[in-house]
């Protein structure tokens, strides 16, 4: 496939008009534009933008099925789902449940991941990981996470969990401050990439932990103390460290504008996460849903649990990253933080996250006037989106 005429967005984080040429699911070649291509397959991207395929690395679900289903049914929705909105590769995020089911979750994304690898030509997200959160958290910053399957931190049962998962696991979240976190981390770090969440840490604790390995914060701001000027906290400590990275949930609904702002200034484009933390009830209507066998309610873009408490997110991460441009965040930061950056972070970024000879041929098109999405592309393979405008409408979240 060839993809001409459109404004391209580089390694240097910048866009540029090139031509990209892509073959058996890899992108072979950019060049300058030329003045005629001849191919079979060729698409006209006049008028748009060419972005990597997002990368989703904290999310539960969608379209009414929860990762944690561990079915092949959920599997094929929430890629299909993910796919349809622009997220081309996934590694979603489990909850906090009894060591059996996350056992039979990580066999059963074991499977699927390798059906997955011998098929062609299907428009679903490719699943490169999972992402552990829970349970090993504080009871007191549980947020929608089930209390009644907490753990201490242990590296034998990662080790049990990772050989179901065949290696699949690329990201554990836990709270620094449980006994055995830190020593955990230390044994572990060089098996698994750590991110400090729902936690009570202070700015000491948190700081060992990313001395001792950690290198990612969970949904900065939430389920986490606030950042003050005398008790800096797990924030204060993830700035002090610069090769940590940072995730935000931009829906609109979890971070006021301002703090969205102030978290790019502070740790820089180059560390932030986007992430949609979305649940079942993304792409669904208003009405009652289940996250970690804890009964949610949705209305509008807020879901949450019967005594208020957030529960994840209904918005998917395209929206999330347009959402942060209204914001005030320059259009090239939002797109690093939902594309290289997460890829960065779980150690897949030598084939994924970004437009480069040698890496996976996926790609966002989006129109340069509105940001809404023109086609998905993956492998060759591609999805043409019609313009909202086209769109008859409905009640549903998307």
């Amino acid at each position: 496939m060839i993809i001409k005429n459109g404004l391209v967005f580089t390694e240097n984080n910048t866009f540029v008009p090139m031509t990209v040429h892509t073959d058996s699911g890899l992108i072979t070649k950019l060049q300058a534009p030329e003045a005629s291509v001849s191919a079979a397959d060729v698409f006209d991207a006049a008028g748009c933008f060419v972005l990597p395929g997002l990368t989703d690395i904290h999310f539960h679900g969608c379209d009414g099925y929860d990762f944690c289903d561990g079915t092949k049914e959920a599997f094929d929705a929430i890629g299909s789902f993910a796919f349809s909105h622009g997220v081309t590769t996934i590694c979603p995020a489990t909850m906090t449940l009894p060591e059996e089911k996350l056992a039979d979750i990580c066999e059963s994304a074991a499977h699927y991941k390798k059906a997955q690898s011998g098929s062609s030509g299907q428009l679903r997200a490719d699943l490169i990981g999972i992402h552990m959160e829970g349970p090993f958290i504080n009871a007191h910053k549980k947020g929608a996470q089930n209390d009644a399957h907490l753990m201490t931190p242990s590296a034998a049962l990662l080790r049990r969990l990772q050989k179901k998962a065949e290696g699949l696991i690329r990201l554990i979240s836990l709270a620094p401050e449980l006994a055995g976190a830190i020593s955990c981390i230390e044994e572990c770090r060089k098996e698994f990439r750590f991110s400090i969440a729902h936690t009570e840490a202070d700015y000491d604790t948190a700081r060992t932990a990313f001395l001792a390995g950690a290198d990612h914060v969970t949904h900065l701001f939430n389920a986490m103390p606030p950042f003050t000027h005398r008790a800096p906290g797990v924030i204060g400590a993830a700035f002090d460290t610069p090769a940590c990275f940072a995730e935000l949930i931009c829906d609109g609904v979890h971070i006021a504008p301002s703090a969205v702002r102030a978290a790019f200034r502070l740790f820089g484009a180059e560390r932030m996460i986007l992430i949609s933390d979305s649940m079942e009830a993304a792409g669904k209507p208003d009405g009652h849903y289940h996250l970690g066998g804890l009964t949610v309610f949705v209305s509008g873009n807020r879901a949450v649990l019967a005594d208020g408490t957030l529960a994840g997110s209904v918005t998917p991460l395209y929206d999330c990253m347009r959402t942060a441009v209204s914001m005030g965040i320059p259009l090239p930061d939002a797109v690093r933080a939902a594309t290289i950056n997460p890829c960065r972070s779980i150690g897949m970024d030598a084939l994924y996250g970004s437009i480069a000879a040698g890496k996976k041929a996926h790609f966002l098109i989006l129109n340069q006037e509105d940001l809404s999405i023109t086609a998905v592309i993956k492998d060759e393979h591609c999805l043409r989106v019609p313009h909202p405008a086209e769109m008859p409408a409905d009640n549903m979240r998307f």
